[in-house]
């Protein structure tokens, strides 16, 4: 199993708030991953006016945007297409709907373009990063030509692109503190403040604290439909969860190395599998002895390892608990809990399987759902990557 790679990892967070008294939100938000291709695509689009008519028209702008990207249009051809198929407001002359598109490819390659939403902002090293746009003139069908700005660079490590709507921008516009609205140069110093302030804040943190100021401009009453999609160009947080002894104890070295020279976050589920480890590498254990309210066997400690838990009783416990949550926040605590909320954090999971079978789980009076461990990790692998799309290996040894 081959558990690094050079890919970066693209993390994307939006957050949105209606107009205050609307009940849809006339901005859309759409983002697509292609696995194969290792592209992100990403669409934010601004309906005109409020409400489920300005959502109707900003929903078929960014659907066209993405469906478009992903069979591999280029930019300039989709968003032609898009601005062809568009109606004009007939007394202002302007479009129904605004989008900004992003394709990021893993390797940082990106191209945005955009149409009359706000400039979208690179942070590079806590500071504002200005990319050279290139204009272009699409002709519409009636003679007209609209303008809008292509940008294509290549993302560092630690990038952050921000994307907002004119919500943001002109948030607490008319205010006695803001008159003329938020606008963009305060809006780069306070994505900013926010980054110097917190590293490694995530793409959702971001959008979710710039919606935040945003509506403190609006004084808690949206004047507008608010939007601020994030991408974030990082290295992939990593983590291992080793589970059994190896088939054949000639490889026990083999797997205490492996899990030990990991490049991340790493986890032993199963007594034996720890003491292989201590044995092989020389590394004691410091066995725990404070039981939890979850009624599992309590958590050991071990050097260079971030989590030693019992075995198969705590990963069944953990593919229950993977399987009951509707979302990421998990109440529960114990060892299992506490495997689950790291799962969370990282973006890629190793599952590193021993498949020599404990006689101790075949004994019937045990219950039937202690199932064997590979059957376990593989359900555990499965909700992972359908049910809370994370890339997942497994790799039985």
């Amino acid at each position: 199993m081959t558990i690094t790679t050079d890919s970066y990892h693209v993390d994307v967070g939006c957050v949105q708030l209606s107009k205050f008294g609307a009940q849809v939100c006339g901005d859309v938000f759409l983002s697509r991953k292609i696995k194969e291709e290792e592209r992100t695509i990403v669409a934010v689009s601004d309906g005109l006016g409020s409400g489920v008519k300005a959502n109707v028209l900003a929903t078929l702008t960014a659907s066209m945007a993405v469906n478009f990207t992903l069979a591999k249009q280029p930019v300039e051809r989709t968003a032609r297409i898009i601005m062809q198929t568009l109606p004009v407001d007939q007394k202002r002359q302007i479009s129904y709907a605004t989008f900004t598109i992003a394709d990021v490819e893993g390797s940082g390659e990106t191209r945005i373009i955009e149409f009359d939403n706000p400039g979208w902002i690179l942070v590079r090293n806590t500071k504002i990063v200005e990319i050279d746009k290139q204009e272009l003139f699409i002709d519409l069908n009636d003679g007209r030509k609209r303008k809008m700005l292509l940008s294509q660079f290549k993302l560092q490590r630690d990038d952050r692109i921000v994307l907002v709507s004119d919500g943001v921008t002109q948030s607490g516009i008319g205010t006695a503190r803001m008159p003329f609205g938020y606008g963009e140069d305060a809006l780069k110093r306070y994505v900013c403040k926010l980054v110097k302030e917190n590293s490694g804040i995530s793409a959702y943190e971001l959008a979710r604290d710039i919606i935040s100021k945003s509506n403190a401009n609006d004084i808690y009453k949206p004047q507008d439909d608010i939007t601020c999609a994030v991408i974030h160009f990082r290295n992939p947080r990593k983590l291992l969860i080793c589970s059994g002894p190896p088939f054949n104890e000639s490889r026990d070295k083999q797997l205490a190395e492996q899990i030990m020279s990991f490049d991340g976050r790493k986890i032993i589920c199963g007594g034996t599998t720890s003491l292989i480890v201590s044995r092989e590498l020389g590394i004691p254990i410091r066995v725990g002895l404070s039981i939890d309210s979850s009624g599992l066997p309590p958590i050991s400690h071990m050097e260079g390892v971030d989590l030693v838990t019992e075995g198969i009783l705590t990963i069944g416990k953990v593919a229950e608990i993977l399987e009951t949550l509707q979302d990421t926040e998990v109440y529960d605590t114990g060892p299992a809990a506490e495997i689950v909320k790291q799962m969370f954090q990282s973006d890629i999971i190793y599952l590193l399987v021993g498949t020599k079978i404990n006689v101790a789980h075949q004994d019937p009076s045990l219950p039937v759902e202690l199932e064997i461990r590979r059957n376990v990790m593989r359900k555990i692998a499965r909700l992972l990557e359908d049910k809370f799309l994370k890339k997942v290996e497994i790799q039985f040894i």
